[in-house]
């Protein structure tokens, strides 16, 4: 069982060195997906605020 483990162990951390720091298609995908509501939406949010403090500034003053 050992044996068995260690094997499993060396060609787990071969397949890490081997990808080293490089940004892959799949992370890209990824981060584009995660990103693109953000971007879209920013502003939209922006305006919102915008707006909720200016009436909020004028509703006290």
């Amino acid at each position: 069982m050992k044996d068995w483990w260690k094997r499993k162990r060396e060609k787990a951390r071969g397949r890490r060195k081997s990808v080293g720091d490089r940004y892959t298609i799949g992370e890209m995908i990824a981060d584009i997906l995660f990103w693109a509501p953000e971007i879209i939406l920013l502003p939209f949010r922006l305006l919102f605020c915008g707006i909720r403090g200016l009436w909020r500034y004028i509703d006290i003053s």
